[in-house]
């Protein structure tokens, strides 16, 4: 699927603006991959994109879905009543915490339609039957998995490649089951550790990602085992990334510090500290994607307003090692790092 990169790095699907159908297109031009962005877009506006990345790419791209979860049970309203005056600081109301399904049906069947290249999927497995319909039409499948517990699940399903993602990753974490209590029992693991212990359960062709913004962590993954590197922050600032002004001034400003939090979206996802992640994360409750839904007007005013302090500001714990640049030349970049780094690991060896 991706062996034949002549560049081992893909750009990561980034849901919520960064990944544009430029991006996408000019790491296929550099010799990478790309993937669009489903999550959180409507068939329509997905459509066009695949459309318009055609028009840039051809086929060499893919597209990521997010698989819907079990309903969560809890509660939310008392979250909603909470952030209540978060919302009134922008002249806004917290929005309904409903569950819903993110239009996951309507956009699989337009990806078989379709018959994109690569389907990758985040959040858990898709069914057996959904990914046979993409095999069909000669789509790949990607499924992102944390442990090997996840990854002996996606195999079992007829996942043609799996991503191991580590805790280090920006955005969401791509835990099937968000359950709370993981992160007090000490099993969260590093891009490396997921890495050795995935491969132990499984031949699949890896994907690494987690933390990885210089060619040396994409050479460090390719010794280990991984037939690419997944990146997603090392690109939020390439000049064809669709991430908003106040999001690139944060990364640039550089200084805050990365957390795992649920406040904005009721499932971990890793970004930079602010004001809301600090006065809620305690707070949340693992409800997704009802927390998403019920913080997305504030999250969407503070974005107008300019104001970093209630926005999610997703990145990875290296973000401040990324810089902004056009894609290919951060692509050429990470090529030659990678090159030079497993010269020099070779020399240690010799």
């Amino acid at each position: 699927m991706f062996e034949c990169l002549r560049v081992p790095v893909i750009v990561a699907p980034m849901a919520g603006g960064p990944s544009t159908p430029e991006l996408v297109a000019a790491a296929a031009h550099a010799g990478g991959f790309g993937f669009l962005a489903g999550g959180y877009l409507n068939a329509a506006t997905l459509a066009d994109q695949i459309r318009k990345t055609r028009e840039l790419a051809g086929d060499d791209f893919g597209v990521n879905l997010f698989v819907p979860g079990v309903r969560s049970t809890v509660d939310v309203s008392p979250y909603a009543e909470r952030l209540r005056e978060e919302a009134q600081r922008y002249g806004v109301e917290p929005g309904a915490g409903r569950w819903d399904d993110d239009g996951y049906s309507a956009k699989l069947d337009l990806l078989v339609e379709e018959r994109v290249r690569v389907v990758s999927f985040t959040f858990g497995t898709p069914l057996a039957a959904d990914i046979e319909r993409l095999h069909e039409v000669g789509s790949a499948v990607l499924v992102s998995v944390t442990t090997a517990d996840e990854a002996r699940e996606a195999a079992a399903a007829g996942a043609d490649a799996l991503c191991v993602q580590g805790f280090e990753a920006g955005g969401h974490r791509a835990v099937f089951l968000d359950d709370p209590t993981q992160e007090a029992g000490g099993e969260l693991l590093g891009v490396l550790a997921a890495l050795r212990l995935v491969r132990a359960v499984t031949d699949l062709p890896l994907v690494a990602a987690g933390g990885l913004v210089h060619g040396a962590d994409v050479a460090a993954v390719i010794t280990a085992g991984a037939v690419a590197a997944q990146l997603g922050t090392a690109f939020l600032r390439a000049d064809e990334a669709g991430t908003n002004a106040t999001q690139r001034a944060a990364l640039d400003a550089g200084g805050r510090r990365t957390a795992i939090t649920r406040a904005f979206s009721g499932r971990p996802a890793r970004g930079l500290v602010n004001r809301f992640l600090r006065e809620h994360s305690s707070r949340a409750p693992a409800a997704y994607p009802q927390l998403n839904n019920i913080s997305k007007p504030i999250r969407a005013a503070a974005t107008a307003a300019g104001d970093p302090e209630s926005m999610s500001l997703w990145a990875g714990q290296t973000y401040a090692l990324a810089r902004s640049a056009p894609a290919a030349e951060i692509m050429a970049t990470l090529r030659q790092q990678a090159r030079e780094a497993v010269e020099a690991g070779a020399r240690r060896f010799a």
